[in-house]
């Protein structure tokens, strides 16, 4: 892409990119690398990457913002014709990370306990009710998380959301001001946009072997630490005994809040899964979770335990009612745990997705790359060769294969001394059961054809 020539580094990045966009190869959403990693593969200064993005951004070809990092925008495609798109809107093989297989959603237990739920509801609680969300969903979650995960909890400190970046958003508006909050230094991007979106920043903490690097904060002025203790996403690792002790240790002494999103807790394949670091101390940790990788995404239902203090906070920053909440799915919820539904379903899956790994690790262990995140959940990290990352995600996009890059999940103030592998992010858990073969062979074929 760039020469030798009278024209900068620089001018030339910014004339490829804007040819790119006015030739259709860049097409609205597509997201561009981070500058880090654009400048290596280029072999130009990172500085060098920036300032053209910035440029760009500028013109209106692309889009920018912290914790979202940079895409080309609908301004940037409109000054083209239209074209037509290569790529299906619904990809041909969806490997897109923390989505389950929807096409084994229960549908006639679900339906049953819908029935069950609106058949019994007293009227009241088809009014405006409780702004914790309603009680029968409080309950029936207090002892699934209690018997299940640990969660040391009764119903009257559990606050119904629309799921964990609806959380997540309610923290935000309530912990975030002018302290910004520590995120773990890879990890889900759709956080640290949510709490963008807010005016709150964000700050990285290492990871390692042993999951977050909890000491860390002691150089930092945060009031909160959002964590992936039992599943670290993305690279899968269980945060080290130590240092759960540590985190405590250190919200004890600060006064600060550890959010203990329980990342794919239910989903644990080696061992029994690891309690929720909330049981350690319940006034100093919350607890997130959510239906949407046990169900479906489209569900929209999750569950903040609160410590005392931040109940009334949570509700005020939730508008005081229970307007965020759809009463009858969280009833028909309610019974479908109450009824054994929820635990058979999560049963069920789980030896499916055992078995879904395996095949998946069994197909790609041919290619020589580092294998990971495969303990608990529905994703593995395949990591590939410096640089590799923007080719294998073109291909799969050509294809028609829908995955994730990893490079998405780094924070953008990540210090040079923090790990920066390439790789990807397959989720084994979105085909249905027919479509999980051909969705392997297609990635492989990928692999092969970039050289893997």
């Amino acid at each position: 892409m760039i020469e030798p020539g009278s024209r900068t580094a620089r001018e030339q990045l910014i004339t490829a990119l804007r040819d790119g966009i006015r030739g259709g190869s860049l097409s609205t959403g597509t997201r561009l690398p981070p500058s880090r990693a654009l400048a290596a593969d280029l072999g130009l200064a990172r500085n060098t990457v920036a300032e053209a993005y910035a440029e760009l951004v500028a013109e209106g070809w692309l889009a920018s913002r912290q914790g979202a990092g940079t895409w080309v925008t609908r301004t940037a495609s409109s000054r083209t014709a239209p074209r037509p798109r290569r790529i299906p809107a619904v990809p041909r093989h969806n490997l897109m990370p923390g989505s389950p297989d929807v096409s084994e959603f229960p549908r006639s237990a679900w339906l049953a306990s819908a029935r069950r739920a609106v058949t019994n509801v007293p009227v009241a609680a088809l009014r405006m009710g409780d702004p914790r969300g309603p009680l029968p969903l409080r309950e029936a979650l207090a002892e699934y998380l209690g018997r299940v995960r640990g969660v040391r909890t009764t119903p009257d400190s559990i606050v119904i959301c629309s799921g964990v970046r609806d959380g997540v958003d309610l923290l935000g508006r309530v912990l975030g001001a002018r302290r910004p909050i520590a995120v773990e230094a890879h990890g889900l991007y759709i956080f640290r946009d949510a709490l963008a979106a807010l005016g709150v920043p964000t700050t990285p903490i290492g990871l390692d072997e042993h999951g977050a690097v909890i000491s860390d904060l002691e150089i930092l002025d945060t009031p909160a630490v959002l964590l992936t203790p039992a599943h670290q996403s993305p690279f899968g690792m269980a945060l080290h005994p130590a240092r759960r002790t540590a985190v405590i240790d250190w919200a004890q002494r600060t006064g600060g809040y550890v959010v203990d999103d329980d990342y794919d807790g239910e989903f644990r394949y080696d061992r029994q899964p690891i309690g929720a670091l909330q049981a350690l101390n319940p006034e100093r940790v919350v607890y997130l979770g959510s239906a949407s990788k046990a169900m479906a995404q489209v569900m929209r239902v999750g569950w903040m335990v609160l410590p005392d203090a931040l109940i009334d906070p949570v509700i005020a920053a939730a508008g005081g009612a229970q307007y965020h909440v759809d009463a009858l799915t969280a009833l028909t919820l309610a019974d479908f745990i109450h009824s054994g539904g929820y635990d058979r379903h999560i049963r069920r899956m789980r030896n499916r997705y055992r078995r879904r790994r395996d095949a998946l690790v069994d197909a790609v262990s041919g290619f020589g790359l580092g294998i990971g995140g495969l303990a608990a959940g529905v994703n593995m990290l395949l990591t590939l060769p410096d640089g590799a990352e923007p080719e294998v995600l073109r291909r799969a996009g050509e294809a028609g294969i829908a995955l994730s890059g990893l490079s998405i999940m780094r924070h953008p103030q990540a210090g040079p001394d923090t790990a920066d592998p390439d790789g990807v992010i397959i989720g084994f858990g979105a085909p249905a059961e027919h479509a999980f073969g051909p969705a392997v062979d297609a990635l492989c074929a990928v692999l092969s054809a970039t050289g893997m």
